[in-house]
């Protein structure tokens, strides 16, 4: 075996086998799961206790319109004689509705007084029955007949349906809300594995280097040799963790669907055609979702997910070696990481703002920008970017890692070796020359 794949194979099985990333790995698509599943169930659960509500209309028109239900009853009352910060309705109620005005002319005449913070589904109902009262008073003031049946009868609400068709004028079903949603998903993912994994070679080279193992091992090995197979290493422990976090995923998804349908994923079809008008909300949202995942070309996503992983992987992790190998400690790291973190949280912010216009400037040129590419390209794969720019950011990406391999290849030649002074950018650019 080559000293590089004796290097990989340490750095691979050393991490893989820790009790770590066999809990992160085995636990993260659960927990991803669960922070999904667990609040929309929380939220669902109402609050059952009753709220009492003073309401205090000053105009003695628009109070009758604030109708109680299960989470709240309101109370007309007589306004208090003096501040109703000290009057008896501050401790005999939860909240006290004040209107001063006509809400015909002024829709900032109300007023929620609180001991607490309001919550926003007491602040949403109140606003919801004035506002539908105010407009009924409004339109039975133009004493058109009919007219409330003609308002509600012209709102629409249009929904779109969104299908793409092949080049053989083939249809499927898409959905450009899942699209979005899986750009961001690998967005943040290569976003996560550049910083870990990145952090980790780094990491490992100061943890070497402090403990003088480097020296043994500078005598067996050339320096670039060492770094390459660290970095290798560590790349292979990155995308061990994310298949199998594909695979536990799938797994997931397809009880998932069992459970909602009866059938797995890939027969969800037969099962929407089976279940018909039965089907509860829950579940005609999801086949929605499952059927506008048809569109995208998963196999297409994941091939440049594993390539553009790679790739800016290779790129930022040269550049943490070689951050690595030119101190001593954790800390003196510090002063090298804002030039290369600056373009990495970039990137996350552009993908971020590229989600709503894939096609705009700013993703256009962060895609191809090889320093943000690895992330950007991600938020716009899934809808279906020209080759041409595929190929000149791949292009671009390749060349530019071999370049930042080759120049952090000769930093760490010279830093790996170097103990007891603090380097200087003007010290590392001499490095380079060396």
């Amino acid at each position: 075996m080559s000293k590089i794949g004796i290097i990989i194979k340490r750095e691979y099985t050393t991490r893989v086998v820790k009790k770590s990333f066999l809990i992160m790995t085995f636990l993260s698509p659960l927990i991803f799961a669960a922070m999904i599943v667990i609040p929309l169930w929380l939220s669902s659960i109402k609050d059952n206790s009753n709220k009492n509500i003073a309401v205090v209309d000053m105009t003695n028109e628009y109070g009758k319109a604030l109708q109680s239900n299960a989470t709240y009853t309101f109370s007309t009352t007589q306004a208090p004689k003096g501040d109703i910060g000290k009057s008896n309705l501050k401790s005999d109620f939860y909240a006290i509705v004040v209107i001063n005005g006509d809400l015909t002319k002024d829709n900032k005449a109300v007023t929620v007084y609180s001991e607490k913070q309001v919550e926003l589904e007491l602040k949403s109902e109140i606003s919801g029955q004035l506002s539908k009262f105010v407009e009924d008073k409004k339109l039975d003031a133009y004493k058109v007949p009919g007219i409330k049946k003609m308002m509600q009868d012209a709102r629409t609400h249009i929904e779109v349906t969104t299908k793409k068709l092949d080049e053989n004028g083939n249809e499927a079903l898409t959905s450009s809300e899942m699209a979005a949603l899986i750009g961001a998903l690998s967005t943040f993912l290569i976003y996560m594995f550049i910083f870990m994994y990145g952090a980790q070679v780094m990491r490992g080279v100061v943890e070497e280097k402090t403990n003088r193992i480097v020296e043994v091992i500078i005598s067996s090995v050339k320096p670039f040799e060492l770094m390459m197979g660290k970095i290798i290493g560590i790349a292979l422990v990155g995308l061990t963790q994310f298949l199998l976090w594909v695979l536990l995923t799938l797994i997931i998804s397809n009880v998932a669907g069992v459970a909602m349908f009866g059938t797995n994923l890939s027969n969800i079809q037969n099962a929407a055609q089976l279940s018909g008008t039965d089907m509860s909300h829950s579940q005609q949202v999801a086949l929605g979702l499952f059927q506008g995942l048809q569109g995208i070309n998963f196999i297409e996503i994941f091939c440049y997910f594993i390539f553009y992983f790679l790739g800016g992987y290779l790129l930022y992790a040269s550049l943490f070696a070689a951050i690595g190998s030119a101190v001593d400690n954790d800390t003196d790291t510090q002063q090298f990481m804002l030039p290369i973190t600056v373009p990495i949280l970039f990137a996350f912010y552009a993908a971020i703002y590229s989600i709503q216009n894939p096609d705009g400037p700013l993703a256009f040129w962060c895609s191809i920008i090889p320093f943000t590419s690895p992330i950007v390209m991600m938020v716009r794969l899934p809808f279906d970017v020209p080759l041409w720019q595929k190929a000149l950011s791949v292009s671009l990406l390749i060349i530019t890692f071999i370049g930042t391999t080759w120049l952090a290849g000769k930093i760490y030649r010279t830093g790996i070796l170097m103990y007891g002074k603090k380097p200087t950018w003007k010290e590392m650019w001499k490095w380079l020359k060396y």
